[in-house]
């Protein structure tokens, strides 16, 4: 089964659907995030406005089937920091715009080949590892402790705590109103995926998030009426900013201050947001890429150059910077989403009811929408992940398990460098074991050692053949046979040469070479 991506209207039965999905994900991460970003309840519309963009103008460039950009946990103290730096959230809007221009060149030069470069195992990692991340921020929410905002991704949060002691503290305050919500909401979900509801002709139209939200909401209302210290108020319900008029709605939007263009500061910030922004949506692009169960490739520059005008619009409306985000696009995979459709619908619902209906989404408990967040974590993080990771061997398992443990002890991106520097060692390693056969044959004269070269022989395989040479017996015969590489590196060529005119006669080895003829013998000179 396939699906054609540029036929885009043909899969609504499934795209509304999902984006509805994500659009109920998105908004209490769009404002958790927000609060995090910049400390001021009066921008919490900053990222709600970065969702809309995220979804209507981003989704609309994107070649990514199922990816869905939005305002991203991992640029929260990028963001806090700046907004010390420069002193207005004016002039950091400035740096937004400047770091979508940057993105865009980015991907106009072709930058986005990076991406392609990201192992496997690591990829994989970062997805368990967000997983598992989910699950624990999502427990203290799901028993109605909600002093970290929701979408938090690191270990250490502003407030001193961390992600274990909040667990902690989430039994200590838990509410029994909360815990209620949240599950029967997860038993809900659960049902929700097994064949038999799927079967019943209501359920089949109806998303399961969309059901537990109005679930909770219904019982949170019970609660009100009937068993008040069970009732959940204030922080532990979704705030979206509520406009009492027209102007007020539009008083929400900001525009950057252009005047602040001199200040070299900004043009810090700018890379910064730029380079950080653009590795989360090569990152997100991989790991969405991954789960999407069609296999479809998104074209990298062009994502790039997507994120790039999305930023730049968001900046200039007075939105948060956008990224690409794994925890939305793996909701729009699991919700059945199947074109950007579902990307563009989530945030037309986002923009329709911030206009409409905020008063109403204010009713929405975040317990319910923690069991959602729950189901994403648990579906990222499947016991058969790990399995199917072990079965693979020790150079794809080790980096694998190294980058869930530092993503979770400390955040997306360092934890994702830990996990590559893992990978890399492994990727050297294996590299220089297939640089050359090793084939050693007794005669009566002595021992004839063949070093058979491998087709590319590079740098990285310097240092194995430097130790094989230095390890050779003294007295035997060495054929270094080159006839069946393509390319020799220089750096290789070089060992070789030096070898045979200065340590092999100090230790009376014979070396013949096969396949490396004058040419390179003259440039290793």
């Amino acid at each position: 089964m396939s699906v054609d991506k540029n036929k885009l209207f043909s899969n609504l039965k499934y795209d509304l659907p999902s984006g509805l999905v994500v659009y109920l994900v998105a908004l209490p991460l769009c404002l958790g995030i927000a609060l995090a970003s910049t400390g001021r309840s009066d921008l919490l519309f900053s990222g709600i406005i970065a969702g809309i963009v995220g979804g209507i103008v981003v989704g609309a460039l994107s070649g990514s089937a199922l990816g869905v950009a939005g305002p991203a946990a991992g640029l929260v103290v990028i963001v806090l920091n700046a907004l010390d730096t420069l002193g207005s959230f004016e002039a950091f809007l400035l740096a937004v715009v400047m770091a979508g221009i940057l993105q865009v060149l980015a991907g106009l030069l072709k930058a986005g080949v990076i991406g392609y470069y990201f192992p496997s195992a690591v990829i994989k990692g970062m997805l368990a590892a967000i997983g598992i991340t989910l699950i624990l921020k999502e427990i203290p929410h799901a028993f109605g402790y909600d002093a970290d905002f929701m979408g938090d991704e690191a270990f250490n949060q502003k407030d001193g705590q961390n992600t274990i002691t909040e667990l902690y503290n989430a039994v200590r305050y838990s509410s029994t109103g909360a815990i209620i919500i949240s599950a029967i909401s997860l038993v809900l979900l659960i049902l929700f995926d097994k064949p038999f509801m799927k079967r019943m002709q209501l359920f089949r139209f109806i998303p399961g998030a969309l059901f537990v939200v109005l679930l909770g909401v219904l019982l949170n209302l019970f609660f009100g009426a009937f068993m008040p210290e069970w009732t959940l108020k204030n922080d532990h319900l979704v705030q979206l900013p509520v406009a009492g008029s027209v102007n007020e709605f539009f008083g929400f939007f900001k525009s950057p201050d252009f005047s602040a263009i001199t200040n070299t500061n900004v043009y810090t910030v700018a890379v910064t947001l730029a380079i950080v922004a653009s590795l989360e949506t090569l990152l997100s692009v991989e790991a969405t890429d991954k789960l999407d169960p069609f296999k479809r490739s998104t074209p990298t520059n062009r994502e790039l150059v997507a994120q790039g005008i999305g930023n730049i619009t968001s900046g200039l409306l007075g939105g948060l910077p956008v990224t690409q985000v794994i925890v939305r696009s793996s909701a729009n995979i699991d919700s059945g989403g199947r074109t950007r459709m579902s990307t563009i619908f989530h945030g037309t619902i986002l923009l329709l009811s911030a206009m409409f209906i905020p008063w109403y989404l204010n009713f929405i408990p975040l317990a319910s929408l923690a069991a959602i967040l729950l189901m994403v974590g648990y579906k990222l993080s499947k016991v058969s992940l790990y399995t199917g990771m072990y079965k693979l061997g020790k150079e794809q398992f080790i980096p694998f398990i190294i980058t869930i443990v530092a993503i979770l002890s400390t955040d997306l991106l360092k934890g994702i460098g830990i996990g590559m520097v893992v990978a890399i060692y492994f990727i050297l390693s294996k590299n220089s074991r297939h640089s050359y056969h090793y084939v050693k044959e007794t005669h009566r004269d002595g021992d004839v050692i063949r070093l058979i070269l491998s087709e590319e022989v590079t740098f990285l395989n310097k240092g194995s053949i430097s130790a094989t040479l230095d390890n050779l017996p003294d007295g035997c015969t060495v054929i270094i046979d080159g006839s069946r590489s393509i390319d020799i590196d220089y750096d290789v060529l070089e060992i070789i040469q030096e070898f045979r005119r200065h340590a092999a006669p100090l230790r009376n080895i014979a070396v013949e070479t096969r396949g490396i003829g004058e040419t390179e013998a003259v440039a290793m000179h």
